[in-house]
């Protein structure tokens, strides 16, 4: 498999998307990782444009509505530091009706966010090929998985909403996303983004990690053959255990942001202070950072392991 997410070969021309914005006068001869103009696609075929963001869209949607509660309960264990076991019983003691309150924030974001982490990653890396093609393919791919990480981060707010909506704090104070994007709207813009910068430290390095290493991956799991079955499972053990990792490595940082963005009104607290602060009231042990990692680990292999094959299921749909 090719190290590109998206099966395609890094010298196929460039789709209309990204032509309107190349100037005319580079001729498409004297780049060397361009075709003549003669094998590039036709101005008119549009089918190419999105489909790797709808791609990742697809795979996202199937992934959240799978594993949202397994995801709530590892936020509660992030949030007060609590056993798996108290977490479980706060859970049910607040019913059925609750279990999915907050989904909607993370259906939204989370399709935008994978979307634009497919797509993205194939755009900026087509233009970083186009304008520097004298960059190693694992420089270009570093690059366009960093960038594709910045542009995931505008989804900020999504992910403000859900952890306000999660908190049990807030239950009496808001009724659902609406009722919260209004009350934060009085604290100007700047509210809808707390935590912004260490989702910009998580997405950079995490999309970094998920790009260059899921090829690798699946070419040392043991040959599926022609069987369909097979390739499904080799691409969701691929994905479930390098975003296990991925997840785990992370985690005290989205412990952080997770301390940032359950706070409503007041100042700004930068990563060092709320590290410190939570360090602090766990004891002063770091190992507490890691409270709910084993369910965000087993969350993690569920939902990188569907993002992944449900992925390459409809990429092969979209491009057979």
């Amino acid at each position: 498999m090719d190290l590109s997410v998206v099966g395609q070969e890094h010298n196929n021309g460039l789709p209309p998307s990204l032509g309107v914005v190349l100037p005319a006068e580079k001729p498409a001869v004297t780049m060397p990782d361009l075709p003549s103009s003669s094998q590039a696609p036709s101005l008119a075929s549009h089918s190419d444009d999105g489909r790797e963001f709808v791609c990742g869209w697809g795979s996202a949607f199937i992934n959240i509505t799978v594993t949202f509660p397994m995801n709530k309960l590892m936020f509660r264990q992030m949030l007060h530091g609590i056993s798996t076991a108290n977490a479980m019983t706060q859970l049910k003691r607040e019913g059925l009706k609750n279990l999915y309150r907050g989904i909607l924030p993370p259906l939204c974001q989370k399709t935008i966010s994978t979307s634009i982490m497919f797509g993205m990653f194939d755009q900026y890396g087509k233009l970083l090929r186009y304008y520097h093609p004298q960059l190693s393919d694992g420089t270009t791919m570093a690059l366009a998985a960093t960038l594709a990480g910045c542009t995931e981060a505008i989804l900020c707010p999504f992910e403000r909403i859900q952890t306000v909506l999660q908190d049990k704090k807030f239950h009496g104070k808001y009724k659902n996303s609406l009722h919260i994007a209004q009350d934060l709207w009085k604290f100007g813009v700047r509210e809808y983004y707390r935590g912004m910068v260490s989702i910009l430290l998580r997405n950079g390095p995490s999309n970094i990690l998920f790009f260059g290493l899921r090829t690798d991956i699946k070419e040392r799991l043991p040959d599926p053959g022609q069987a369909w079955w097979g390739h499904i499972i080799t691409d969701f053990v691929s994905g479930a255990f390098l975003g296990a990792f991925i997840s785990t490595v992370m985690y005290p940082i989205n412990v952080i942001k997770a301390h940032q963005q359950c706070q409503v009104g007041g100042p700004f607290q930068t990563m060092r202070g709320t590290f410190w602060h939570i360090y602090h009231a766990r004891g002063s042990r770091f190992s507490r950072l890691f409270s709910g990692a084993h369910v965000n680990y087993t969350r993690a292999l569920v939902s990188w392991g569907i993002i992944n094959a449900s992925y390459e299921m409809l990429h092969k749909l979209f491009y057979s």
